[in-house]
């Protein structure tokens, strides 16, 4: 049984784990202003929004997310942002003042995506709307319509009071502490752990995959917290990649800046930095900046804990130093870093996946490299470092002839293969390249991330 709020009312639905929150509003509820897109989270149709016990709103996708994720929380959809009485939401009202709609099938997406930004006070439209992809209208009148309300004040129907929730029994394989999650899985080993979701749902939606037994950990708060000390970060697997920027923006804005183009807000809020480091992929997008700043996994099994360098996690193609009934709890990184340099590189700015991502950690004292962890993505079939590479840097002097002779040492570090992201050559030329642009912005070269680097 999974209960939530829908639209102000309490909702008991008997589902199965592997039901998408989109089937059950169109199909089960007749809610069908939210549209199926895509149905992989790209195109923001599907987008509601959803509020848990922070209060805090967070637009999502529901074409991926599944049910059980929903449980205790509150799910508001475009029927649900008009007031009882009829009265439209501010947005709402702008959008058709401006003509913000043509065909209208993405504008219930775009409606909740802007509603949420204006209760949480977010005006960077272009970040906030990334998700959102429209073919007829344009953005113009869209953007438009979300400055006209900045400072309107959110309606008070939008509340959403989830203490009427507070007494709610949760299902069973959705633990609410790590020790019931830690026992559920060693007596479940076979188990499928759903965090995010965002790249298991896929899964479910495009391969038509059943998932008979699955643990969903959003009831484990432990794995959610980051606590912060003189020397590290430790960061809880469950922590989504949204809550990731905020609470090290200011330790490593490299990576932030980075994590900014992890797929757009409606992913981000749903994904976490464990399932991106679990799932193995080698253009995952966390794994080379975790490596490069040196990360420690805290693994477990019942009660046994297990600390592993993360480099040493990824064993090869879809293979990762994971037991049976084992599971990442938390990633610790040492918090003191004298340059950190993260570089996505894609076909597209916003929404895409990584043709290479490279992340470089270096320690400069009098003008000498003493300390140098370079990690790459999509260069191999894990993410991997660059240890030939670091070794020609390490007591090296800073100087634009030291990155250009390390750059040899990048085609004996990595054999990258060709795919529909990128070739071989490609791959390896952007790789030695990325070394050029981590020494011209270290040497007060201003270079915008979507422009061209200077000839030397």
């Amino acid at each position: 049984m999974v209960t939530f709020l829908l639209n102000g009312e309490v909702v008991n639905a008997e589902v199965k784990s592997s039901d998408t929150l989109l089937n059950f509003l169109r199909e089960v509820k007749g809610l069908t202003g939210t549209k199926e897109g895509c149905n992989e989270g790209d195109c923001g149709a599907c987008s509601v929004i959803v509020t848990d016990e922070t209060g805090i709103a967070k637009t999502t996708n529901s074409c991926i997310a599944l049910m059980p994720q929903i449980h205790g929380k509150a799910v508001r959809t475009v029927e649900g942002i008009s007031s009882p009485d009829g009265s439209l939401h501010p947005i709402q009202k702008s959008m058709v003042k401006n003509h913000g709609s043509q065909c209208g099938f993405c504008t219930p997406g775009f409606i909740s995506t802007l509603v949420a930004a204006h209760k949480n006070g977010d005006s960077d439209f272009e970040n906030q709307l990334a998700g959102n992809l429209c073919r007829c209208t344009g953005y113009g009148p869209i953007i438009h319509s979300a400055k006209e309300n900045l400072s309107e004040p959110v309606p008070v129907w939008m509340d959403e009071n989830l203490d009427r929730l507070k007494d709610i029994t949760s299902p069973n394989n959705l633990p609410q502490s790590l020790e019931d999650l830690a026992t559920l899985y060693k007596n479940n080993p076979e188990a499928t752990l759903v965090a995010g979701a965002t790249d298991l749902s896929l899964e479910i939606t495009k391969k038509l995959k059943y998932f008979n037994n699955m643990i969903f950990l959003g009831g484990c708060e432990q794995l959610k917290r980051i606590e912060i000390t003189k020397e590290t970060i430790q960061i809880g697997a469950a922590c989504t990649i949204s809550e990731l920027i905020v609470s090290l923006r200011s330790t490593f804005p490299s990576f932030t800046n980075m994590l900014l183009r992890y797929g757009a807000v409606q992913i981000r809020n749903s994904a976490t930095i464990g399932g991106n480091i679990a799932n193995g992929s080698p253009v995952g997008d966390g794994p080379p900046a975790l490596i490069a700043l040196g990360a420690i996994l805290k693994l477990r099994h019942a009660e046994t804990i297990r600390m592993l360098p993360i480099e040493d996690f990824f064993i090869n193609y879809g293979v990762q130093d994971l037991n049976p009934g084992e599971f990442i709890e938390s990633i610790i990184i040492p918090k003191e870093v004298d340059i950190l340099k993260c570089y996505k590189v894609s076909k597209r700015f916003d929404q895409d996946i990584s043709a290479i991502c490279g992340c470089f950690k270096l320690t400069v004292f009098e003008n000498t490299i003493t300390e140098c962890r370079i990690a790459y993505g999509g260069m191999a079939a894990t993410p991997k470092r660059a240890f030939k590479t670091e070794k020609k840097l390490i007591g090296s002097q800073w100087s634009y002839s030291t990155f250009e002779t390390a750059k040899s040492e990048i085609s004996r570090d990595f054999f990258p293969i060709s795919d529909l992201r990128a070739s071989s050559n490609y791959r390896l030329k952007v790789a030695q390249n990325l070394l050029t642009r981590l020494f011209y912005e270290m040497t007060d070269t201003n270079i915008d991330s979507r422009g061209v680097l200077p000839c030397p």
